[in-house]
């Protein structure tokens, strides 16, 4: 890996290949790129933070690459730069990316003012990898005033994605029978945006009927929000519908700002990561300490064995970390 000084002064020209390099290097658990990786990330915060971040789910099949090229490409045309970080399922065999979105999103990814990051979850909770948030400020850093981050779409990644972004859109498609079956009460209430893809053809009608349902359902619950969510058609083949989805992206940016959103929302992310950051830091400080990590493994053995309870354990482990660290 090259110095890190240099990574930086063509990150901040907005190089793609500086930025594909600097993304490697914090996600490298190499001791020496771990220690530059930390002094580059200092350096680039100043020159982050300038982009609006969305987050974009929804099930398997659902079309989420074909609506993030469309939606990539036109964002560019009105004058953005836009990056995404599409959160692919590792690999078992080799832990890399298996859905490759660079392969998905061919047209998009050929664009001088697009770059596509295909990131393996590498087993971190929800399929959110552990240095999205780090990937999000050396994309911005780079220039790119519009951060997509596709997650896998399933289990706790929602939640992962909407505690990092501005902006939660969650696709679905139009012929799932039961809309309210297809929908679960807590994406209602992460969902800033819900959009209804695939709305061609034969399937136009089933879409606007279950815009309806699903606006309902939206109402169902009350936010204390500057922002009421809203439930958009488009359908990435035509290339339709995507003019007010850009609108809305557009509305959205701007309201949260005046109402102060967009600034308290930011503070509490920054926090939220530094307690995870903090957790996951002390367990690794105990679990690379052998002593201490061979105590919290006999507790461990005598809560299963029931010879202890877990408050006791808890408590105990508590005791130990005070000594030893």
């Amino acid at each position: 890996m090259k110095d890190w000084k240099e990574i930086k002064s063509n990150l901040l020209k907005g190089d793609r290949r500086a930025l594909a390099k600097a993304i490697t290097l914090v996600e490298s658990h190499r001791p020496t790129d771990r220690e530059m990786a930390e002094k580059l990330l200092k350096d680039i915060i100043p020159k982050s933070g300038n982009s609006l971040r969305i987050g974009i789910s929804g099930i398997p099949g659902v079309g989420k690459s074909s609506f993030i090229e469309v939606l990539g490409l036109q964002l560019i045309k009105a004058g953005h730069k836009v990056a995404v970080l599409a959160v692919d399922p590792s690999s078992p065999i080799s832990g890399g990316s298996i859905l490759g979105d660079k392969t998905r999103m061919e047209e998009l990814s050929q664009n001088k003012d697009a770059f596509i990051r295909p990131s393996p979850t590498t087993g971190s909770l929800g399929g959110v990898t552990a240095k999205t948030r780090e990937s999000i400020f050396l994309c911005e850093a780079a220039g790119y005033d519009i951060v997509l981050i596709e997650t896998v779409g399933v289990g706790q990644s929602e939640y992962q994605v909407s505690s990092m972004v501005d902006l939660f859109m969650v696709l679905m498609v139009p012929n799932t029978g039961d809309e309210l079956q297809g929908i679960k009460k807590g994406i209602i209430e992460l969902a800033d945006l819900l959009i209804i893809n695939k709305a061609d053809g034969d399937t136009k009608i089933l879409a606007e009927n279950a815009k309806t349902t699903y606006q309902n359902a939206l109402h169902i619950i009350k936010k204390e929000r500057f922002w009421s969510p809203m439930v958009l058609n488009c359908s990435s083949l035509e290339k339709t519908g995507f003019e007010e989805i850009k609108e809305a992206l557009s509305s959205f940016d701007e309201d949260s700002k005046k109402s102060g959103h967009f600034e308290s929302n930011r503070k509490e992310q920054s926090q939220s990561w530094l307690d995870s950051l903090f957790q996951e830091r002390l367990f690794q400080e105990i679990k690379e300490n052998s002593s201490l990590n061979s105590q919290f493994e006999k507790i461990r053995k005598n809560v299963q064995d029931g010879k202890a309870t877990v408050r006791e354990a808890s408590s105990e482990m508590i005791k130990l970390i005070k000594e030893k660290l």
